[in-house]
């Protein structure tokens, strides 16, 4: 690392945004962990954005690898990266933008066999998911830990972005009315699950990306503590085809 960025370089990153923070109130970002599950479309924006806005540590987890398809709307996807595993690429670019980032990645799929090992000790987890089935395993367990659990999700030009705190009036399954809700996750349950998604979604570059800037934020705001944040029943919802469709309402 270059002797500039050594000592109080972490400050001289996040200066443009300390008129919207007090120090102390940044320094519990740095202070955070996060662990984003995903690191394709929605997870890497949101992994860019964290390590940009300053925060202490990111848990980054996947088991993916880059390939053509990804490259209309997954920033952390270059020619270059083709073939090589998401996870990984996203921690070297996260060491480029902020070096003072502490990064762990886990080259896995999430299922509950590895759930615990991946949330750990995390302050949030953030879902950059593409199925209901691993969003059913990861909330259940942000609601055992305590953890707030960010999620957002999209289809085509469409979005939605809401987090459910470990005390919100509704869980996950709850809002969405989900097959699981209430019932063990034994093989009948799964397979429910797997048939709420199916097929691979339409997807064009902004909804993601967009979807991971607010993910990013809604985080920034549980840990500093500033603004209001998108607490479940209400929900964030768009379609890019019509701007004047965003709107905050509640289920």
């Amino acid at each position: 690392m270059p002797t500039r960025y050594i000592g109080d370089g972490y400050w001289e990153i996040a200066s443009r945004q300390m008129s919207i923070v007090t120090r102390s109130e940044q320094e519990r970002f740095k202070d955070a962990k996060i662990t984003v599950i995903g690191c394709g479309g929605i997870g890497g924006e949101t992994i860019e954005m964290l390590a940009r806005m300053g925060i202490g540590e990111l848990v980054l987890v996947d088991k993916d690898a880059f390939d053509l398809s990804n490259l209309n709307r997954q920033t952390m996807a270059s020619i270059a990266d083709l073939g090589l595993d998401k996870e990984a690429v996203a921690a070297e670019k996260v060491r480029l933008i902020n070096p003072y980032v502490k990064v762990t990645t886990y080259n896995e799929h999430v299922d509950q066999s590895n759930i615990d090992k991946v949330i750990g000790d995390s302050d949030i987890v953030i879902d950059a998911l593409d199925n209901v089935l691993t969003r059913v395993i990861v909330s259940r367990k942000a609601k055992e830990k305590g953890i707030p659990y960010i999620h957002g999700a999209i289809h085509g030009t469409l979005g939605q972005i809401t987090v459910f705190l470990p005390n919100s009036d509704k869980t996950y399954e709850e809002m969405f009315n989900l097959p699981s809700l209430g019932k063990e996750l034994n093989d009948e349950t799964v397979e429910a699950l797997k048939n709420v998604t199916s097929g691979v979604p339409p997807v064009i570059g902004p909804t993601p990306n967009l979807i991971g800037c607010l993910e990013a934020m809604e985080a920034y705001k549980i840990i500093t503590g500033v603004g209001k944040v998108t607490v479940a029943p209400k929900i964030l919802t768009f379609d890019l085809l019509d701007l004047g469709s965003f709107s905050l309402d509640e289920l």
